[in-house]
């Protein structure tokens, strides 16, 4: 069974499996979620509780969505290009879709380094 994140307000609910969410972004209090279908969920919850609710309610995927500064989360599965001298990120399933953003030098920075493979010394 998969991990979904779900908000809910008096008016609506938006329930996102966790491998269809890409990523969240934020501008004060309203957080925009994209999808892997191309569609862009905005809701007025700030980021740092999308963060805990992802945490809280997809106890398997999690790991997955990492917090790249103030206002970016993104679903590590689908990292398909980092460049932080152009601050700029793309996340793409290598197939249907991709998506373009902008962070900081200093996110992107972090993420790359996260991302990229070690190389374990014998």
């Amino acid at each position: 069974m998969s991990d979904y994140l779900t908000i809910t307000n008096a008016n609506e609910l938006i329930r996102i499996p966790a491998e269809s969410l890409v990523y969240v972004s934020s501008d004060g209090n309203y957080s925009d979620m994209g999808t892997r279908d191309g569609y862009k969920h905005t809701v007025t919850v700030q980021l740092g509780m999308i963060e805990v609710m992802i945490h809280d309610q997809m106890p398997v995927a999690r790991e997955c969505f990492v917090r790249i500064g103030k206002s970016l989360i993104v679903n590590l599965n689908f990292v398909h290009y980092i460049n932080p001298s152009k601050k700029q990120i793309i996340l793409s399933d290598c197939h249907t879709f991709k998506i373009s953003l902008e962070a900081s030098k200093e996110a992107l920075k972090k993420l790359k380094d996260y991302v990229e493979p070690k190389n374990e010394e014998q």
